[in-house]
């Protein structure tokens, strides 16, 4: 089960995670691949180059034959694990994942890396913040979004274990802040309930998982109580956790680095539409706009998603 973080300081940066993670799995199982496409260096997958040279293709700036590559190696017995950064690998090689690997059954674990507002100066065609609605229309994903590099940690390691199928994963390269305490565990297709309240129902996933747990705190200054729930796998969504805590909320937030329009907001509400759940709902994302070029932090601001633009709005839209 997991534990809280009340540290909430800086984990390890996620590209080492990812590759550390890796790593223990190829000294425990030597059908585990990892591929690259010419970021080997941004990933740190180099590490894994230097360590397990055998086990690790670096398929040059080529996302669509990397995913090709990933399907043929699973198809002779291997599990891939794959990584570009998030556009390259949900816009460009779109047809190959769809295609070949999840129409054709085969197994190939994706990590999509700085999503949203982590693009930051490589700009709008670095960035995606449609990654998410592109990978879990595609029939039989798993798509997760982890809050902190322990739930990162765990996510790799569990891909192992699902078989068949696309799992895909998104994150920051760089350090974000830790939700969870060490040795966390978690059970995909379920969302974690870190605070309980009454009043309104904040489900967040990746990194602004921190940022919700902010408006959590500054709401309870001013008397309004919420649950706060870590909704880090986005399919399959865990439906029976958000109509139980949605039951007598005077409002339903939804927060992620991610467009407004397919993605968690969108998942919930068309849960919410389909059960008849006639709780007001406020979705924080990105408003439907491209990426442009900034810092991290420039960014994150400039689309409205730190906490304080995020109390703001919560404030605005249930009049508190």
């Amino acid at each position: 089960m997991f534990k809280l973080d009340e540290r909430r300081e800086n984990g390890k940066e996620l590209r080492n995670v990812v590759v550390d993670s890796l790593m223990d799995l190829m000294n425990k199982n030597d059908k585990v691949i990892a591929l690259d496409a010419d970021l080997a260096g941004a990933s740190n997958f180099n590490r894994i180059k230097s360590a397990h040279g055998k086990s690790f293709i670096d398929v040059g700036i080529s996302e669509a034959n990397m995913i090709g590559v990933s399907a043929g190696l699973s198809l002779t017995g291997y599990t891939p694990y794959v990584h570009t950064f998030a556009p390259f690998v949900a816009r460009r090689a779109l047809d190959q994942v769809y295609m070949s690997g999840a129409y054709s059954k085969n197994t190939i674990n994706i990590y999509g890396s700085d999503p949203g507002f982590n693009a930051g100066f490589n700009g709008g065609t670095h960035t995606s913040y449609e990654d998410v609605a592109i990978m879990r229309s595609i029939p039989e994903t798993i798509v997760c979004d982890p809050a902190d590099a322990v739930q990162m940690e765990w996510i790799i390691k569990e891909f192992s274990n699902l078989g068949q199928g696309i799992h895909y994963v998104r994150g920051n390269r760089k350090s974000v802040r830790n939700v969870y305490a060490e040795n966390s565990s978690f059970e995909i297709g379920k969302g974690n309930l870190l605070y309980e309240g009454s009043d309104l129902l904040i489900i967040a996933t990746g990194q602004l998982v921190s940022e919700a747990i902010d408006v959590h705190d500054e709401l309870s200054k001013i008397g309004i109580s919420s649950d706060v729930v870590d909704m880090f796998t986005i399919k399959p969504l865990d439906t029976d956790l958000l109509l139980e805590r949605a039951k007598n909320k005077r409002g339903i937030v939804t927060i992620e680095n991610h467009n407004i329009i397919g993605g968690l907001g969108s998942a919930v509400s068309e849960v919410m539409a389909e059960k008849m759940v006639g709780v007001p709902l406020l979705r924080v994302g990105n408003e439907d706009y491209f990426g442009q070029v900034g810092t991290p932090d420039y960014l994150q601001q400039a689309y409205g998603l730190t906490s304080k633009q995020i109390l703001s709005k919560v404030k605005k839209h249930f009049s508190f």
